[in-house]
């Protein structure tokens, strides 16, 4: 399970060698890091009796239990500790950092502990959430930053690119090596990230990452979101996908309190390949076959709980009641998963999104400025169609055919301004981001011969579904590395490294976060393709509402300094 089980053995290793009832700390962050590969039973199970945070701890001793803290090396971590270690509650501190500490931190902890209760300190480099086993995030908050320029707000732009460079290279020492870095070359921000995580690995901490050298170098490739602008702004319709664009998923976590009559213990549901089967079987699933899916688990729970009416004699009933646990976890899940898509239905049909999502793949993958200029006008003069697919539509034509026309481009931003929650100059912000001439690589395949000929090529045999025929372009960059074509022009390399054969592990970073597109892209080429694994990582996990509220946030930003 690659990063995910990477994870559980550090929390494992925390929890086992320590024996008695224990109390768990953790901060914000190791929140969810811990929780999107531990469930709360797992945690009984290594006698964890109660769970607490840094920042909000009661004041009651509890010297009966041992304390085993896990927490990101934060200076303003550490200072909670120091006052905490100043009157101890607990029997025993057992402190575990989620990245490296540094001499200074671990001089405070050491005068700190003036009544000898700290019995270990260690470093366990799970500084990143694992949600899938290739897939992994860093929840940041101020994600919007990495559009801003450097002197825009230096301040924040630091704490992007530390809190960046740290859970990058936990990834790595989480796996064990030490990887050739290469960055998308017209984005400030990848080229710094590279070259910070390069002295950290080569220069700062040279020691820690020193592992054992394979003949084939691992490769960290450092990209920016704006190079692929389109894959945010798309109506989804595989499940996890789906799920995270019509209602979202934060941790794993879906929140379901607001779709009307759920009941009590399934307003907040899990949605773990690790936790849940059926989930793990249909999650890159097309919303098509997953409604069949669904249906034949419902007719199989059916028949369980028929059985498990036909109670005649004392073994029936015995079978019954040492069945019961499963036979509750079973109507919990298909509950859950009948909730989920019943609700997504809905909003299908509510939004008209199968015709919003028919242009959408239109803009993303064919050409014909006429037909979208029409079917566009025509979906924003239809009054069903939301105000968010609106907006979406009308970016998804501009980054299209920015260079086409602008004079209709001016007339959909026109009947755009008519909405009320649009921003105006919205459309023409993203352009100055992410627009053609700020792109590296070859969004629509129209730019070098090859790409050309591969699209002509997958028209002509059709897809094999009109609404999940957008391919990310994720998976261009994923296809050149494994044949050694990415370029050096376009993706330099830092320091003086060099790319030897085919890597056998790569990890991919998206600075200002992926989708969960992509992220089926990787887990369906990793499964296709034992010999190299793809991991893909960024800075939080986006929907279009994410894409948008972080655009919003940095036109804000530029129009107030520019006044």
């Amino acid at each position: 399970m690659a990063l995910v089980s990477v994870v559980r053995d550090y929390i494992d290793r925390m929890l086992q060698d320590i024996s008695g009832m224990k109390v768990l700390i953790l901060d914000p962050l190791t929140v969810s890091i811990v929780s999107v590969v531990y469930s709360q039973t797992d945690l009984l199970k290594k006698e964890v009796f109660l769970v607490e945070t840094v920042d909000n701890m009661s004041k009651e001793s509890m010297s009966h239990l041992k304390a085993v803290y896990f927490l990101r090396p934060s200076s303003d971590n550490i200072q909670k500790l120091r006052r905490q270690l100043a009157a101890p509650r607990f029997a025993e501190y057992h402190l575990f950092f989620s990245n490296i500490l540094k001499i200074p931190q671990i001089q405070v902890l050491a005068d700190s502990d003036e009544q000898e209760v700290v019995k270990q300190v260690q470093e366990f480099y799970a500084d990143f959430c694992a949600i899938d086993p290739y897939h992994f995030t860093l929840n940041i908050n101020a994600n919007h930053v990495y559009m801003l320029p450097t002197v825009a707000d230096p301040h924040s732009s630091q704490i992007f690119c530390d809190r960046t460079v740290d859970g990058i290279a936990a990834v790595f020492l989480a796996l064990k090596k030490r990887p050739v870095i290469r960055y998308q070359r017209t984005s400030d921000i990848a080229k710094r990230i590279a070259q910070e995580t390069a002295k950290l690995m080569y220069e700062q901490e040279s020691g820690l990452f020193d592992f054992r050298r394979t003949e084939n170098s691992p490769l960290l490739l450092v990209i920016d979101r704006r190079d692929d602008p389109v894959t945010p702004l798309l109506n989804q319709w595989t499940y996890q996908a789906m799920v995270h664009e019509l209602i979202g998923i934060e941790d794993n976590k879906v929140d379901l309190r607001n779709i009307g009559k759920v009941p009590k213990d399934q307003q907040e549901v899990v949605l773990s390949s690790v936790q849940d089967e059926f989930f793990k079987a249909n999650m890159y699933e097309n919303f098509g076959d997953l409604g069949m899916n669904i249906k034949r688990m419902v007719d199989d729970f059916q028949q369980i709980a028929k059985s498990n009416q036909n109670i005649q004699t004392i073994e029936d009933m015995a079978k019954f009641v040492n069945n019961y646990p499963e036979y509750r976890r079973m109507h919990g899940n298909v509950s859950k998963h009948v909730t989920l898509v019943t609700e997504m239905s809905r909003l299908v049909d509510e939004r008209k999104l199968m015709l919003v999502s028919q242009t959408e793949q239109d803009l993303a993958c064919n050409s014909g400025q006429a037909a979208a200029l029409e079917a566009v006008t025509s979906l924003l003069n239809n009054e069903s169609v939301s105000d968010i697919d609106r907006l979406r539509l009308v970016l998804l034509y501009a980054l299209r055919y920015e260079k086409d026309s602008p004079v209709h481009l001016m007339q959909l931003c026109n009947k755009l301004s008519r909405t009320a929650k649009y921003k105006p100059g919205l459309v023409q912000f993203l352009l100055k981001q992410a627009g053609v001439d700020k792109r590296t690589g070859d969004l629509y395949g129209n730019r070098d011969l090859l790409n050309i000929a591969r699209n002509m090529a997958r028209g002509l045999k059709g897809a094999e579904n009109v609404y999940t025929q957008h391919q990310p372009l994720l998976l261009q960059t994923m296809e050149s590395i494994m044949k050694g074509r990415l370029r050096d022009v376009d993706y330099p390399l830092v320091g003086n490294h060099f790319q030897q054969g085919r890597p056998q592990d790569v990890v991919i970073f998206i600075v200002g976060g992926t989708t969960y597109e992509e992220a089926r892209t990787v887990a369906l080429h990793n499964a296709a393709n034992p010999g190299t694994r793809f991991f893909l990582g960024g800075s939080v996990v986006l929907n279009s509402k994410r894409f948008l509220k972080d655009l919003e946030e940095v036109q804000k930003i530029s129009k107030s300094t520019s006044v």
